[in-house]
Order: structure tokens, then sequence, then C-alpha cells
């Protein structure tokens, strides 16, 4: 049964790679509307053709516009993941354009992600055109627009259409080098703090002056005393800003920070922490700006069930290890498993380099992975 839906894929595979030459070729970057809408209306008429299935195009004024890909009528929704933004600015696809060499295929957002895209979509052609599409089942691709950059306008938009699933499917790339799945994910926080001070001459009367630079240097170590390995927990000051000169008392002083937490307690615990801090100094101001962006995707019960199926899938129908992974990166699934919808991220395609001039997917992994997921889909 599987070897005939990845001999029906293998067939594929030149029109896959068509598809995928053309899609790389169109840029994308998160914050262009007008490329993006392009893009959408690209992946709209390819899931429309090859699938027959309906898309439901969700405008919005700024970002560009989302996609809902619906394929079957049955009462229990699967939820496919995925986003056709891409890390790279425009004019990218003219300078870096498609091309293969040794059976790898290169280009801007081919690996993350306009592979693990058209995966999915050939992946519902297949069990379509052999027959195998199950009536139980109603399968939602939602194509999302800003993931690249948090999904800023995205987020209630794939929590809704998760809280309506039995289960998501993320098309992020798996793992390497073994192609492991993720089933959890830390969460993700983003601040900005500011300190406010009071300038003065450094050589004349520094005195008088209040030193943001020194206070900023206070609250940075307490921020970063804050990590804690064992949790997963991480608080990185990753970019400091202050003063105008070395004669200068600095009466301006600003940290950006990243926060990485593996459970919900923990982001809790961060953000009020964080709430407490207090300024060391007298006269000096502290401003807080910015919070948790992505919940942690939590390893639960549910979503160890659904990985010991697939685990069980792979090893039995196609004779492959699949492995599981934790990850301090993050994606849509950080969202749909917040909101208690078992989530398997990594369903993607193979290859390495993410947002990187040497981002790759490997050619001849397409059709195992395609009829993997088909399959995934056709047994849940």
């Amino acid at each position: 049964m599987s070897h005939e839906l990845t001999q029906q894929i293998e067939s594929y595979l030149p029109e896959m790679l068509s598809l995928l030459e053309e899609s790389v070729n169109m840029d994308s970057p998160s914050k262009n509307k007008a490329s993006n809408d392009l893009m959408a209306e690209w992946y709209a008429a390819q899931f429309t053709r090859l699938t027959g299935g309906r898309v439901e195009r969700i405008p919005h004024p700024v970002a560009g516009d989302r996609l809902l890909c619906e394929v079957g009528s049955g009462p229990k929704q699967i939820l496919l993941v995925g986003h056709y933004d891409t890390v790279w600015p425009l004019g990218e696809a003219e300078r870096r354009p498609f091309r293969t060499e040794n059976g790898i295929a290169y280009g801007p957002g081919v690996y993350d992600m306009k592979g693990g895209l058209l995966l999915a979509i050939f992946a519902l052609k297949a069990l379509k055109d052999m027959g195998r599409f199950p009536d139980d089942k109603r399968v939602v691709l939602l194509i999302n627009s800003d993931e690249e950059i948090g999904s800023p306008t995205s987020r209630e938009f794939i929590e809704a259409a998760a809280l309506q699933s039995a289960a998501a499917l993320v098309l992020e790339p798996p793992m390497e080098p073994n192609g492991a799945l993720k089933t959890a994910r830390k969460g993700s926080g983003r601040y900005k703090l500011t300190v406010k001070g009071v300038s003065a001459h450094a050589g004349v009367n520094p005195q008088k002056g209040v030193s943001a630079i020194q206070e900023l240097s206070y609250q940075i170590q307490q921020l970063h005393s804050l990590t804690d390995y064992e949790l997963g927990t991480t608080v990185n000051v990753g970019v400091i800003q202050g003063g105008i000169g070395t004669n200068v008392v600095p009466d301006h002083a600003e940290a950006e920070i990243d926060v990485r937490v593996a459970t919900l307690e923990e982001a809790a615990r961060i953000e009020a922490e964080f709430a407490a801090l207090t300024p060391r100094l007298p006269g000096a101001e502290l401003v807080l700006t910015g919070g948790m962006l992505r919940p942690p995707m939590e390893r639960t019960a549910a979503i160890a069930s659904l990985y010991s199926h697939a685990r069980e899938l792979a090893a039995s129908e196609f004779t492959f290890t699949l492995e599981e992974t934790a990850t301090g990166g993050v994606s849509d699934g950080n969202f749909t498993a917040a909101v208690g919808t078992p989530t398997l991220d990594g369903l993607g395609v193979r290859g390495d380099y993410a947002h990187s001039p040497k981002e790759h997917i490997i050619i001849g992994e397409l059709p195992l992975r395609t009829a993997f997921l088909a399959r995934l889909i056709e047994s849940m």
C-alpha cells in the first residue's frame, strides 16, 4: 500500500520540481504585501488545480493574504500548517535563482519552507488521484504569510483553525541530521529595556549625573541570572546601546532581550521577574516593553501518542526510524499545541541551512516524505 503511494508520488517528481522552481523564483519577504499577495494567488491556483479542493483567501490590509485550502468534507478535521513568507529581501530570487546540482535543490526559501508546502499539496493530490482520500476527514492546509516575523497578524487565525482540528501537522523542516520530528519547542519572548538617567559632564561634575549605562549593567546581570538550563530557560541580552560620548555621563541606554522557555509555568515566572525589575541607582528609571511572543509547545501525552503512531507507521510501512527531538526554535506549531491540539512539527522537506545562502533540500527524499505525510493523514 505504501509502496504504491510512493511510486505514485515519484511520478509527480518532475512537476513538483518545476513548481518548486516557480515558487522559489518568486520573492516573498514577510513585510512586502504586494509580493506576498502574488505568492498567495500562486499557491491558491496550484492547490485548486492539483487537488480539486477549495480555497478561502483571507485578506489583510497590511500583511500578505492568508489561505485556507480544504480537501474533503468529513467530520474529522486535520490541520496542515505552513507559510509562504521567507526571510529573504526583494531581489534575492534574481540574485540566487533556483538551481539543482548533484541531487540537491538550492534557492531562497526552498527549505524554509516552499518545499514543505508543495510536499503537502502533492500528498493530498496522491490521496485524491488514487481514490484513497478518507471519507471521514477534512484536511485544511493553512498557509500563513508572516511566520518568519512571529505571525503577529496570524496568531488568532492559526489558533482558531487549530481549535477546530483533531490534530495539527506542521510543515517546517525536520531536525537534521536524522530527519527527526519536533515534539516540543520552547516558547519565545522579546523585550526591550530602556534606562533613563541624568546627563552630566564626565570631567567637570559627574556626581550630578546618573549613568544609564551603569544602571543597565546592573539590570543585565539580574536578567542573565534568570537563566536556568535545567529548566530549559534562557535569558539573553543580545543588543545594547547607550551614551553619546566618552566625556558625557549617559542619560539613555537600552537593551534588547531574547527569552526562551520550555513550559508555560516558566513563561509566567519570567514575565513576573521582568515586571518586578527596579532601578538600583537613585534617580534612574526603567521602561520595559515587549513580552512573550510564542507560548511553548510542550510534549503532552496527546502529542506523545500522535508521535508514537507516526513512528510505528514509519517503521512498519516505510522501513525507516522516525526519531523525535525538542528544539529552542519556534514555529506556528507553538500556537497549535498551546491551545491543546495534538501537534507534530517537522513534517516538511529534508535539507539544511535554513536562513542561509547555502539553504537546500535533498531531492531524493521528496517522494518518501510526501508519501509518509499522505499515509499519516490517511491513517489518523
